[in-house]
């Protein structure tokens, strides 16, 4: 198996912005954990807290002070 193979099976995506749903500057791979992630996005400039497992984000809301 060649470093080619190595790269291709750990498959990578660019993280969206669940707000306005462009892309962002992170990516993430499929054995990528992601726990109360600040995520930032250029475009809109929000900033929004998500998790991410097997490449499924999820977005946590924070309960109101």
């Amino acid at each position: 198996m060649n470093l080619g193979n190595l790269l291709h099976n750990k498959r990578s995506e660019w993280i969206y912005c669940p707000i306005c749903g462009s892309k962002t500057r992170d990516k993430i791979r499929k054995d990528s954990v992601l726990k109360n992630y600040p995520l930032y996005c250029p475009k809109c400039k929000k900033e929004t807290l998500v998790s991410a497992k097997n490449l499924q984000i999820s977005v946590i809301k924070e309960p109101d002070a």
